[in-house]
């Protein structure tokens, strides 16, 4: 998402504006969190699969060129036609060209987070291309011309009233009709059209299978299929850390992202496609994208394990109260905190400090990121690199000194209490971002220092 010069801060502070918004946002992603609880513990064993995930990934990721040849030979062997590139740039143009080589100018798309990293959609529309996201909730965002603001659920910041006006205006619908049944029933009638003249479908890909060169698109709509079966060509776009070494191993991730997205047993669609049909073509896309270079930061590798389950999201009280769209970038909350600055460090150096640092995004990871850990040290990394603000890193230079000396920090102290029992409209003004939303706390008489020394004894 682009989003001009507004940082983090900025966005949420748009977002926030509308209250009963943000209530029910944080109600709703909280329930969800509250559903993948019940899974997790109602699974004996859920620790063993995550251990099992991750150790998998970890693999993975130490022997990732191993496992990309791997895939592409058996990929190539079924008949798939194995493509790479090397940024988004060039993913893009792969496609375009798949597209005008065929002569075919409108192509339905099933859900990719990779594609809107790559900004496929507004490219593809820039070269006369008309592309219809096929997944109900990437179709409302389309229609209101807005990037999706959650990895699994795009439109969750939506109502339906509004779903109604954009159905109304878009697709006939009575006026103010907002019943979700009704909806529905018109995007299905709106997308059969589109499945069944479309004669290229995109889709994304959740785990490629070394050992086999199949891959599988995870769906509980079944769009991905209905687009890739009845098109002629079928793109599938794949990010390099989406390989798992063996197919037994889909068991292990199978049971754990429909539990950690949106607490089903499994989604509802688990589609493996090993070769085209008679007369259809099959391409896969193999994109890195800075994948290679976030392999290389030894204290970020880890974020390359991610399967796009969006539990991180779901249990963020920083992402549930301030919406995916604050975050600017493809992938919200805290995995895209992570994952976003390393492809620009600068530009997205806001996203690792929109974060309480409470560690409830690691403890729900199905793959166990460190992912509060990653946060922490990006922080770190951009502050010592310069990228920053002014007040920032005056503040903090200030808090450095502060800290450092016992004569200033005790000073200080005083100084504090002192304003803010004479002078608290110094501290209580809109100048201030915690008086925003906080009382600022009464000053105590002393200060702990102070009553230790004088209670030490007793």
């Amino acid at each position: 998402m682009e989003s001009g010069l507004k940082d983090h801060a900025e966005l949420a502070a748009i977002f926030n504006k509308d209250e009963n918004r943000v209530d029910w946002h944080d109600e709703t992603l909280w329930w969800v969190r509250q559903k993948r609880d019940k899974m997790a513990h109602g699974l004996p064993g859920w620790e063993a699969l995550r251990e099992a995930a991750s150790q998998i990934k970890d693999n993975v990721l130490s022997n990732l060129n191993e496992y990309l040849q791997q895939f592409e030979v058996n990929a190539q062997a079924n008949g798939i036609i194995v493509h790479w590139a090397a940024d988004a740039k060039e993913h893009n143009e792969i496609v375009l060209e798949l597209l005008l080589k065929n002569g075919i100018r409108k192509m339905v798309k099933s859900k990719s987070m990779l594609t809107e990293e790559c900004h496929l959609n507004e490219y593809l529309e820039q070269q006369g291309i008309d592309v219809i996201d096929s997944d109900l909730g990437e179709r409302i965002v389309q229609l209101a011309k807005e990037p999706p603001s959650h990895i699994v659920l795009p439109c969750i910041h939506k109502k339906k009233e509004e779903i109604g006006d954009l159905f109304h205006i878009h697709l006939g619908t009575p006026a103010g009709n907002a019943d979700p049944q009704l909806l529905t029933e018109a995007a299905r009638q709106h997308l059969r059209e589109v499945f069944l003249t479309r004669k290229a479908a995109l889709t994304g890909v959740n785990f490629a299978v070394a050992e086999t060169g199949e891959f599988v698109v995870c769906t509980n709509e079944g769009n991905a299929d209905m687009g890739a079966h009845l098109a002629d060509i079928h793109i599938a776009s794949m990010g390099i850390e989406k390989i798992i070494p063996q197919r037994k191993h889909l068991g292990v991730f199978l049971r754990l992202l429909a539990r950690s997205a949106t607490g089903q047993p499994i989604t509802t669609y688990s589609s493996h496609f090993v070769k085209p049909r008679d007369g259809q073509q099959m391409h896969i896309i193999i994109v890195d994208n800075g994948r290679s270079i976030q392999l290389g930061r030894e204290d970020f590798r880890n974020s390359l394990k991610c399967i796009r389950c969006g539990a991180c999201m779901n249990t963020c009280p920083v992402y549930r109260r301030s919406g995916g769209h604050s975050y600017h970038t493809a992938i919200a909350g805290p995995i895209g905190a992570i994952l976003a600055p390393n492809l620009d460090m600068e530009k997205y150096a806001d996203l690792p400090f929109a974060s309480t640092l409470c560690g409830s995004c690691s403890n729900v990871c199905p793959v166990k990121i460190d992912i509060h850990q990653q946060l922490y040290k990006w922080r770190q990394v951009i502050v010592q690199k310069g990228y920053t603000t002014t007040a920032k890193k005056a503040s903090m230079k200030l808090m450095a000194f502060t800290l450092s000396s016992p004569a200033a920090y005790h000073t200080g102290g005083k100084v504090g209490r002192w304003v803010l029992k004479h002078a608290p409209f110094a501290v209580n003004n809109k100048f201030n971002p915690w008086f925003k939303q906080r009382d600022m706390p009464e000053p105590p008489e002393q200060s702990f220092g102070e009553w230790y020394n004088e209670n030490r004894k007793k």
